[in-house]
């Protein structure tokens, strides 16, 4: 039989319980009482599937109230264990949870870790061709899958809408909550389409985070329109990770000493991609085993990177921020950052890859005046004014020969220094530019991203039936994707590869072949699978005054923005506050103790140590003199060069003759 919308591959629906109509895996859960087993408890469910025997801080209080049907926000710290507060309870309930993830990598390896528990779980993310999406949505509805990880973006298709009526949905699960909010750090608008499925299925809300400020908190709760607001945090504090920040110059020479000193794993953040190659030449230079990482190489050199890190065949991985998101490697013992962050939220998520096994472990900022001079250059450029914005909108449009009132649904494969190159453009400006029309809902902008196989027919239909194909298999290989795909002489339209090869009856690297031989006799464009950045246009071309941009929004981001990086200044030119305390009251707790192991807390306690020696020395010299003493007879022992005293021996001295512990001293 065909699948529900009749077009497409067959799928077999499971079977059915010969007296109702339901699925079988369904009615078995009903008779057990979960998937985890007949009346099973959380703890027992966590220890069959992941083997541990409790759960860590407020993981069991989340699941509870998870299972009680509320709607429930979670902030948990980096490696804090978000996934198992939703993972337990939807294994406990019938049906399966739709967890919304904006990152891809994690979302795919979060469905490999899943079935290899033994759970079913499957994927649904932009770059899909419709028969893998169509399948997927079938399996969810039809199979026995407790998990589907959709990319935000997918929520509003009508494909998806119509499947959701027909599952049976345990919960709606928001991972990286923070992009919800629009004050937040990482706004994404296509989690504001979350809410509208709430209308579609009726099930429980389990939205977590690991960075968000109380206002971004209750921001969340009220887009995602929660029956009863519900705040469950742990504490944040790291007690084995040593915040440092050190006012440096010579950030090499300082990175080159923390590997030499500190043993383990490290990971180096450095803000950009040039800058990331030739920071780690510099240590490999130093017989440190290093390596670099960032979103232009590809998928495949990214993968063994990060798979050569994680075995420890390399040490020090120097990268930008696409690295480390999903990565749960326990034992990285520091985490540096060359540059500046932007904002503590940014900040304290990469920090917190360090030190998961719970071992003393260091994160190390380091910086100097030129890193906030940069930061008020960052913040002239992500904020350019309105029409310079509405300008580069079009100028993409352009740059791709799209008119007005067309390109809704285009997959456009972008090359922004290309872009910029064409225009004479300013790469950051219009880089934020790109991203403030994404957050308005107009694109998706995807700066790390697999391309699958494009092809477009260059000839038209009437044409190409007079054109002489010099080969069989090329004449079938079109006959093929004809039947298969619409658009085709429109433009370049996604191929699914081996869809295609198994049709035409080839090997994949024959069917790329035949690709290459028909773009060669110029009936067809044919544009390779990729690695690149990618542009997915949400709607036609929008005439000019026409283009939604709104002012008051990009005001209060700009404030929003100025407030942050205000903070991260504040953190790093702090010199009395503990470093762990200054980010926890950041975050909204304002209950906590000095860590003790912070660069601030260590030199107050060796100030306070050379106070006390001080003290101590100053009581024993006058007592030596009998109480008959002057200053200059003070200032010749603790104002000696060399002399290992605090440079505060005058204010010490003050305090014991004010206290009577000695006698004043003689005027001459």
């Amino acid at each position: 039989m065909k699948n529900r919308s009749g077009t497409g591959p067959c799928f077999e629906k499971p079977g059915r319980h010969p007296a109702q109509n339901v699925p079988i895996h369904r009615l078995m859960e009903q008779e057990s009482g979960n998937s985890g087993g007949p009346c099973m408890k959380p703890v027992e469910v966590l220890e069959k599937y992941w083997g541990y025997t409790s759960f860590r801080s407020m993981q069991e209080e989340i699941v509870d109230a998870a299972l009680s049907g509320k709607d429930v926000l979670a902030i948990l710290p980096t490696g804090g264990g978000k996934s198992v507060c939703f993972q337990v309870p939807a294994l406990m309930k019938p049906g399966i949870a739709i967890v919304v993830t904006p990152l891809i990598a994690l979302m795919k390896d979060q469905v490999q870790n899943l079935n290899d528990r033994g759970i079913k779980a499957l994927a649904v993310y932009m770059g899909m061709t419709r028969k893998e999406i169509e399948l997927s949505l079938n399996n969810a509805v039809y199979g026995d899958f407790k998990f589907l990880y959709l990319s935000p973006e997918r929520l509003s298709t009508s494909m998806f809408r119509d499947y959701l009526r027909e599952m049976e949905v345990s919960y709606i699960v928001v991972d990286e909550a923070h992009c919800i909010s629009q004050w937040g750090y990482d706004f994404r608008p296509d989690y504001l389409k979350i809410a509208g499925i709430r209308k579609i299925c009726e099930a429980p809300v389990i939205a977590l985070t690991a960075t968000a400020t109380p206002a971004v908190a209750d921001d969340i709760m009220e887009k995602l329109e929660f029956g009863e607001k519900l705040l469950l945090k742990s504490g944040f504090e790291r007690p084995n990770l040593s915040y440092i920040v050190r006012n440096r110059e010579d950030k090499l020479g300082q990175i080159i000493n923390i590997c030499r000193s500190v043993p383990g794993t490290g990971i180096v953040y450095v803000r950009n991609r040039k800058k990331c190659e030739e920071l780690a030449s510099s240590l490999k230079a130093a017989g440190i085993s290093a390596s670099f990482y960032h979103a232009g190489l590809s998928h495949s050199v990214r993968t063994s990177r990060q798979e050569d890190w994680k075995s420890g065949d390399i040490r020090v991985m120097v990268c930008t921020n696409a690295f480390g998101m999903g990565i749960d490697k326990p034992d990285v013992r520091f985490v540096v950052h060359y540059d500046l962050p932007d904002c503590p939220e940014a900040y304290f998520q990469e920090a917190g890859r360090a030190g998961r096994d719970g071992k003393r472990s260091y994160a190390v900022l380091l910086w100097n005046n030129l890193d906030l001079r940069k930061l008020k250059q960052i913040e002239n450029a992500s904020f350019p004014d309105l029409d310079y914005i509405e300008d580069i909108y079009h100028k993409v449009h352009i740059f791709f020969g799209i008119p007005y009132d067309t390109g809704e649904g285009r997959e456009l494969k972008f090359d922004l220094l290309e872009f910029c190159r064409k225009f004479k453009l300013n790469s950051s400006s219009a880089y934020n530019a790109i991203k403030y029309i994404e957050r308005e809902g107009h694109w998706v902008f995807l700066e790390d991203s697999d391309i699958q196989t494009r092809v477009k027919i260059i000839p038209s239909r009437v044409e190409l039936y007079d054109i002489e194909i010099p080969d069989y298999k090329m004449q079938l290989l079109l006959e093929v994707l004809m039947r298969t795909y619409t658009g085709l002489f429109s433009w370049p339209v996604r191929i699914d590869e081996d869809y295609i090869a198994s049709k035409t009856g080839v090997e994949v690297p024959e069917l790329r072949r035949l690709l290459y031989r028909l773009s060669l006799e110029h009936i067809i464009r044919y544009i390779p699978s990729d690695h690149s950045s990618v542009l997915y246009l949400k709607e036609n071309r929008l005439h000019p005054k026409n283009v939604r941009l709104s002012p008051e929004r990009l005001e209060r981001l700009k404030s929003s923005w100025e407030a942050r990086t205000k903070a991260m200044t504040e953190y790093v030119t702090e010199e009395d506050t503990c470093r762990s305390r200054f980010l926890l009251k950041y975050f909204g707790q304002n209950e906590s103790e000095d860590c003790g192991t912070c660069d601030v807390c260590r030199r107050k306690s060796a100030d306070r140590k050379l106070s006390d020696d001080t003290e101590a020395a100053l009581v024993s010299f006058i007592n030596d003199k009998k109480g008959e003493y002057t200053l200059q007879d003070i200032n010749l022992v603790f104002a000696a060069p060399g002399a290992e005293y605090s440079p505060d021996f005058l204010g010490i001295l003050r305090r014991l003759i004010d206290d009577g512990t000695v006698p004043p001293y003689r005027y001459v």
